[in-house]
């Protein structure tokens, strides 16, 4: 549809995919490397900025593979639930996917046949062939980068500088997906849309105690009851300072919109007349 191809062109603009003749800008470039939603393609190449290629590497896999959660059997709901609280990261559900990953990984690592890691995996309540595909998926991405000769930082996931650089990166690219709790029970405000959306029962938010009021996203399912999916908190500090202008000015009306508006002027000096002609 027209509207579609519109919107697709304007998400790519605000990426700074295009340049100002609509063609691929030389970022926008770099980014159709890789077979990844331009969004993440774009976290991706921030994370080199930002030291955390290591981690966003294992994030842009676990969301590009089949989703790595089992719908558990009737009665073994509360059993699944524990077994994934295990994984929680408070810092949100790309977090917590890192943890996953790192886990399976660990136990194929010491696994002595193919079984022992699928043992593991139906213990969990995890798929094993979607984290299995993730680690193709992680591989092809590494190979990628070593190809376009980009920096793989170091990991260092676990500390508190590195949460905030991968929530710099995944801002970096997912600016437009994110959503406040307007009342403070879980009914997701999205900035873009305006539309309500709740968390997905396998967020690691879902049922607990402390409910986020910011969030970033990885997507918003209609099909799964108006809800997000892959959900991270973050500061609004950390948005004003991230966004795009452009974008930010372009945002219908709301209320969030104007607590943001009241940040960025917070964290932005006063210009003087002089320097707003310059």
């Amino acid at each position: 549809a027209p509207e579609s191809l519109m919107q697709a062109l304007e998400d790519l603009d605000y990426l700074a995919a295009l340049d100002n003749d609509g063609n691929l800008s030389e970022f926008g470039i770099i980014m159709s490397e890789f077979p990844l939603d331009p969004q993440l393609s774009k976290s991706l190449l921030a994370s080199c900025e930002f030291e955390c290629v290591d981690e966003m590497l294992t994030i842009a896999a676990m969301v590009t593979a089949p989703n790595c959660f089992l719908h558990p059997p009737p009665g073994t709901e509360e059993i699944a639930l524990t077994c994934w609280r295990r994984f929680s990261h408070p810092a949100g559900d790309h977090f917590t996917l890192i943890n996953i990953f790192n886990a399976f990984r660990e136990a194929s690592a010491s696994s002595t046949n193919q079984g022992d890691s699928e043992k593991w995996c139906r213990d969990y309540f995890l798929s094993c062939p979607a984290l299995r595909m993730a680690g193709v998926i992680r591989a092809e991405l590494v190979e990628i980068m070593k190809r376009i000769e980009l920096p793989i930082s170091q990991p260092g996931f676990g500390s508190k500088e590195n949460a905030l650089n991968i929530k710099k990166a995944l801002l970096s690219g997912y600016f437009m997906h994110i959503a406040r709790d307007v009342d403070g029970s879980g009914h997701y405000l999205m900035l873009t849309h305006r539309q309500v959306a709740q968390l997905h029962p396998f967020s690691s938010y879902y049922n607990s105690r402390r409910i986020p009021e910011w969030v970033l996203f990885h997507e918003f399912s209609i099909s799964e009851g108006n809800s997000i999916r892959v959900v991270s908190e973050i500061s609004p500090d950390l948005f004003a300072e991230l966004v795009p202008q452009y974008y930010f000015s372009n945002l219908p009306p709301s209320e969030s919109k104007d607590i943001l508006q009241e940040v960025i002027n917070h964290l932005s000096p006063v210009s003087t007349p002089k320097e707003e002609q310059k």
